[in-house]
């Protein structure tokens, strides 16, 4: 996802007065850098395009012009990740060199010490896998009916908090590993402002009319009733206190900088909702044509699309101008975590 204008200038900000550059220096010739969960898309070459020029002027700025190094990026996702279109379109202008890293970033995929900078872009909100007890019968976490935990019962909240911990604990262990000291990671996602309810949440909202859109296609017959009861999104909306408390708990990483912020600028308009759906369904139609067939898109998506429409409109405007965004910046510590 693109690096709208007031997170991109966040971002140049803290690689500008935190990045350690001068220990880079003094130990490679090459600057490593990791785009985590990258998908496929123009913004993600623009976003590290943006990493590499701000820390290029860094080294300008502080009279290293002569050791400013060469540049390698790797494209970070799953196997199924259509890695040709991404390498295909990279733009041969680009001043970085690119290789692509297949598999799941919560576990290890580089070599001890080797990155110098991770960033991760609207990826980390996907757990691993659903939990096992919120589609488990036997369970007092069953979540039928639904395919989130926005209305569920606590059982179906603490499932997922669980899960979220675990992952995020993989996801750190990991790149403590393959950081260097004083390595930084960008972290963008979406979140849950610190008290706020998951009902007044929007990204939950979202959740939640998309699990209504396939219970009226169950009663319809559209889809069975049967496999809207075992399919539950694999995605947690972490609030900033939650997120704190699982790096402080991992203790690798230092916290530079953890907020709230928006999509948008007051001047900038939110996309109309036949835009607004087609990036959802981007990114929201993996797990379910994994778990329904791709049959059911076209139509699932097109009833998504009407009851925006109709009665949640202000969905769109609370997606983009409240701040629902998690925007953390960490620094691997210079001793042993």
């Amino acid at each position: 996802m693109a690096m709208k204008s007031y997170v991109k200038t966040r971002i140049e900000e803290e690689i500008y007065r935190k990045l350690d550059i001068k220990h880079f220096s003094s130990s490679t010739n090459t600057l490593h850098i990791a785009d985590l969960g990258c998908s496929v898309g123009p913004e993600t070459y623009s976003a590290m395009q943006d990493i590499v020029e701000v820390i290029e002027f860094k080294y300008i700025s502080e009279g290293l012009i002569a050791q400013i190094p060469e540049f390698l990026v790797f494209f970070n996702d799953f196997v199924s990740n259509d890695f040709n279109t991404l390498f295909s379109s990279l733009p041969p202008n680009k001043r970085y060199f690119a290789a692509g890293v297949a598999g799941s970033f919560y576990q290890r995929l580089f070599a001890a010490g080797f990155l110098h900078f991770v960033y991760s872009s609207h990826s980390l909100q996907y757990l691993s896998k659903v939990p096992e007890e919120v589609v488990d019968k036997d369970s007092p976490a069953w979540n039928k009916g639904k395919v989130f935990y926005t209305s569920a019962q606590k059982a179906v909240v603490v499932a997922y908090s669980a899960q979220y911990g675990e992952d995020m604990e993989s996801f750190l262990c990991a790149r403590a590993e393959e950081l260097v000291r004083g390595g930084m990671m960008v972290l963008l996602m979406p979140g849950l402002s610190d008290g706020t309810s998951y009902s007044k949440c929007s990204h939950c909202m979202l959740y939640d009319l998309l699990g209504s859109c396939l219970m009226d296609m169950a009663q319809m017959e559209l889809v069975s009733e049967e496999k809207v009861d075992s399919f539950n999104y694999p995605i947690y909306i972490a609030s900033p206190k939650e997120l704190e408390g699982l790096v402080k708990k991992n203790g690798c990483f230092s916290i530079e900088r953890i907020e709230m912020v928006s999509r948008l600028t007051e001047e900038e308009e939110p996309p109309d909702v036949e835009v607004f759906t087609m990036h959802l369904r981007d990114g929201m139609q993996g797990p379910i044509k994994e778990h329904f067939g791709s049959e059911i898109l076209e139509e699932l998506f097109d009833r998504f699309s009407q009851k925006i429409a109709e009665s949640s409109s202000h969905l769109i405007e609370e997606s983009y101008k409240k701040p629902n965004q998690l925007f953390v910046i960490l620094k691997r510590k210079a001793q042993a975590g």
